[in-house]
Order: C-alpha cells, then sequence, then structure tokens
C-alpha cells in the first residue's frame, strides 16, 4: 500500500489517500485565474481588462483561492487514484486542506471502493423445478371472472332495495377522530349482502329506497389493509340513486366473439389454460432465480458501500413514486409522505439487491459469461414482434364497461376489497396505501450495475 493511502481498518469499503499538488502548479493555475479575472473585472480607477494583477491578487483573493481549488482538487485526486489503481464509487469528501502562497496544495480525501467479491459455493446451487397444473376449477374461475366483468346492471324500478341487489349511491365518509382524509364517491354499486360489503352497508341500506339518504358509522379492523383506515371509524352519509340487479351473460359464441377472434367458448378456455399455464410458468422460474440469489448472497457475506446504498435506494424510491404517480397520488400528497421511514423501510432490499448484482457480476467473470450480438438480437426479438402476435387474445370492446373505467357505474363492491377507500373497486386517481405499496416494493428486486 502506498505511504498516501490509508485503509479504516473496520471497513472493506472505506479509504483516505493524501494528496500532494506541486506548488508550481498552484502557481501557474493561480496566474491563470488571475488573468480570466482580468478580463471581467470593473473596479473604479481602472479600464476594463487593464486592473493590475497584482490588485485583481488582493481584490479577488478568496475567490481565486477558491477557484484553484476546485479547479485542480479533482483532477489530482483522479490522477493519485488512478496510480494507486483505486476505482472510487463516491464522491471524495476533502479534509485537512492546506492552501498557501508559495507552498503545495495538500489535501486528504476520503471515499468508497467496492468490495473485494468472492463469489462461494455457487455451483452447488440447484434450482427447484415444480410441476405446474390448470386445473378445470382454475380455467372456470377465470371464464366466471370475465362474466363478471361483462356483467351489466339493469335498473329496478317500483321497490326498495333487497338481499343481492346493487345499490347505486353517492358518498361521503368522514373520519370521526378528524385525523386522516375525508371518502368521496359521486357514483358507485354497493352490493347488498356481498360478501366483501361492509356489514354496516348492508344493513342500513337495506330497504332504502330511491332518493333516500342514510347517516351511520363504518368501524374499520384493526388489520384492516388499508392503515389509514385501520382502527378507525367513518360517518358516511349515503344517498341512493338507484336500485340495479346483475346480469350476466350467456356463455356462449356471441360472448366469445365478444373476448377477441375466438369461435366457441371452448376456444376462450383454451386460451385461458395457455395464459394460466404460461403466467405460472414464469412465475416459477421467478420464484426459483430469487431463491437461488438469496442463497447464494447467504453464503457469502461482505460490506456494501454505504453511498451505493444510499444511490439503490434512491433507484427504488423513484419506481416507487413513479408507479404512485401513475395511480394518480398528486404532488401535494407526496409532500406528506414520511421519505424518512420510507428510506429506512428500503434499505434491507437495497442492500440485497447490490450484493446480488456484485455477486453474479463476479459469477459472470469467473465463468467467462460473455453474450454475443447473435444472442442479444433473440432476446431482443419478442420486444420487436410484440405487436405481430397473431394469437387469440382476450380483450374486450369499448362499449362493455370493465370496473375500474369511469363509464358512468364504476365497479361492483364485489370488486373493492383492497381498495384504499374500503368501498368500492375505485378508477386510476384514487389515493392507495402508501405503506403497503412499498412493502410490496421490498419483494421485488431490481438489477443494478453498481460501476455505474
Amino acid at each position: 500500500m502506498s505511504p498516501t493511502e490509508t485503509k479504516d481498518s473496520e471497513s472493506a469499503t472505506k479509504r483516505e489517500i493524501e494528496v500532494e499538488i506541486p506548488a508550481q502548479e498552484v502557481t501557474r493555475q493561480t496566474e491563470v485565474l488571475i488573468q480570466k479575472y482580468q478580463k471581467v473585472a470593473r473596479l473604479p480607477g481602472f479600464r476594463a481588462g487593464h486592473v493590475p494583477p497584482s490588485i485583481i491578487k488582493q481584490r479577488f483573493a478568496e475567490e481565486i483561492k477558491t477557484d484553484v481549488v476546485e479547479a485542480l482538487i479533482p483532477r489530482y485526486f483522479r490522477q493519485e487514484a488512478e496510480r494507486l489503481g483505486i476505482h472510487p464509487v463516491s464522491q471524495p469528501r476533502v479534509t485537512d486542506l492546506h492552501v498557501h502562497d508559495g507552498e503545495p496544495l495538500r489535501f486528504k480525501a476520503a471515499f468508497e471502493v467496492l468490495p473485494d467479491v468472492k463469489a462461494e459455493g455457487y455451483k452447488d446451487l440447484r434450482a427447484d423445478k415444480p410441476e405446474i397444473t390448470v386445473t378445470d376449477e382454475d380455467v372456470e374461475q377465470a371464464v366466471t371472472d370475465l362474466q363478471e366483468r361483462a356483467a351489466k346492471f339493469d335498473p329496478i324500478e317500483g321497490r326498495a332495495l333487497a338481499e343481492g341487489d346493487f345499490a347505486q349511491v353517492s358518498l361521503d365518509g368522514i373520519p370521526k377522530d378528524a385525523e386522516g382524509q375525508p371518502v368521496h364517491m359521486d357514483e358507485v354499486l354497493v352490493e347488498i349482502g356481498g360478501k366483501n360489503t361492509m356489514p354496516e352497508f348492508t344493513e342500513r341500506l337495506s330497504g332504502a329506497e330511491i332518493g333516500q339518504e342514510r347517516t351511520f358509522d363504518v368501524k374499520y379492523p384493526d388489520d384492516s389493509q388499508d392503515q389509514r383506515l385501520a382502527g378507525k371509524t367513518l360517518t358516511y352519509t349515503v344517498k341512493v340513486l338507484g336500485v340495479k340487479h346483475k346480469i350476466l351473460p350467456e356463455l356462449n359464441e356471441e360472448f366469445a366473439k365478444q373476448l377477441g377472434e375466438f369461435a366457441t367458448i371452448d376456444d376462450v378456455r383454451k386460451r385461458i389454460r395457455e395464459q394460466i399455464e404460461s403466467e405460472r410458468t414464469h412465475q416459477a422460474e421467478h420464484e426459483a432465480k430469487d431463491k437461488l440469489v438469496a442463497e447464494l448472497v447467504r453464503r457469502n457475506e461482505f460490506e456494501v458501500p454505504d453511498s451505493l446504498i444510499e444511490r439503490q435506494i434512491d433507484i427504488r424510491l423513484e419506481r416507487g413514486l413513479r408507479a404512485l404517480a401513475a395511480q394518480g397520488l398528486t404532488a401535494e400528497q407526496m409532500k406528506k409522505m414520511d421519505f424518512q421511514r420510507l428510506r429506512a423501510g428500503q434499505r434491507d432490499q437495497a442492500i440485497q439487491d447490490l450484493k446480488a448484482s456484485l455477486l453474479l457480476e463476479k459469477v459472470a467473470d469467473e465463468e467467462k459469461v460473455e453474450v454475443s450480438d447473435e444472442e442479444m438480437d433473440h432476446y431482443r426479438q419478442p420486444f420487436r414482434n410484440a405487436g405481430e402476435d397473431r394469437r387469440p387474445t382476450l380483450s374486450w370492446p369499448r362499449n362493455i364497461p370493465i370496473a375500474g373505467e369511469p363509464v358512468g357505474v364504476v365497479a361492483t363492491v364485489k370488486e373493492l376489497g383492497d381498495h384504499s377507500a374500503g368501498l368500492a373497486g375505485l378508477p386510476p386517481g384514487t389515493p392507495i396505501n402508501i405503506t403497503s405499496f412499498f412493502a410490496m416494493m421490498q419483494r421485488t428486486s431490481f438489477s443494478l450495475n453498481p460501476r455505474l
């Protein structure tokens, strides 16, 4: 180790070097800067461009010193790091700066480097290969879900709401403790007696007629999936706008054609089976990969630079916030988020991401894994041809209402279970459970090249 380099005895990633810049180089840089100042300086008693160097040096001493430091330190830090064969992965922290006229410029720079990674035991790892099965019950459930999505809701005239009906309502919910956000929906369907309907809605809306309003409290359980509602009580004012009953489409050729290029409902079932099998195969492969990588990380313990951890947390949060913005989260709502807590919640997974990336890169180096141009073209081909797949796909004509779209009737309570208001399948733009969202992100791995 060079006498200009020191290594933190308690860390494998922290380094510090001492750098000395020759006095003549400091003088040369100072003179260059004085000449630049001369061209632009405007001082009383002197014509533009004719201020003597001695006056410039005296008048702008601190500015010139700062410019000298900013010009020389980055250049000489890089040169010294290269001479020592060190590859910093963080910005250097400069200390012990010594700057005096006629003397060398000296400073210390503390920074981080990648650890010396050894990927051990990876050749012993084995991936599980679970058997992928798709039952007739799986297929029929998917067909039923398609029926539900294509359901129509016809009005019922002349009677009050009863079990099995759908109440078309507008509602406002106010937290009783004055904390939290109120809930407001202009038009939503509530299934009376539905398995996902809060019991208070079924009880208080049963027997109500069009035009009537009901006010009642709803107590959310402590284990509610939306932490903002967990354990809280909201007072709802609900107005009945209509009484409807659901009509499911028949499983016939007409329904099959509405779903895409299908001749019969059996063609739909066949395509559903293929899709489910493909999704489960992909999921199984993804889980097997995650298990292998997790075991590789477990077998190889090493320190990760703090600067890379913070950078990876930034990446994860940025992706999460982009996804939330796509769901309708506003800038004002983002300002209210506890970013310190969110960053802390992302730290463990960020470390796992980095370790996995470093280990896989090491394995690739040791196994001399190279990707040819032909292999890259083969990998990209499915993306290029994504729009050329002519197999029948499940789709919906635009005149069929789909839950979550702004087509008058927003959704049914049967589809509402996991949404933030706890009442209905809300359209894009409804605030979602931020805590749960980032908890989900912790189970999502991201690739990273730590040298970028």
